[in-house]
């Protein structure tokens, strides 16, 4: 597959950060604990070190503390 399988795209203008497993869109994120939450019902580990993990999850357009879009 190359790369992380839990892509986390720039947020939008109203903070939401689209989400896509293994190249599959699972949903849109408004915070930290959403990601966490579609983790949890894909079946992949929750754990708070989880968000900090690259080869789990790529961050795009910010890191897991950015949730309004850029300007």
């Amino acid at each position: 597959m190359g790369g992380a399988p839990v892509m986390v795209q720039p947020p939008s203008p109203d903070g939401g950060r689209q989400v896509t497993i293994g190249g599959e869109f699972v949903g849109i994120a408004y915070h930290l604990l959403d990601v966490v939450e579609l983790l949890r019902r894909t079946g992949l580990p929750e754990t708070d070190t989880t968000v900090d993990d690259p080869i789990l999850i790529e961050w795009r357009g910010g890191g897991p503390q950015a949730w309004t879009a850029a300007k």
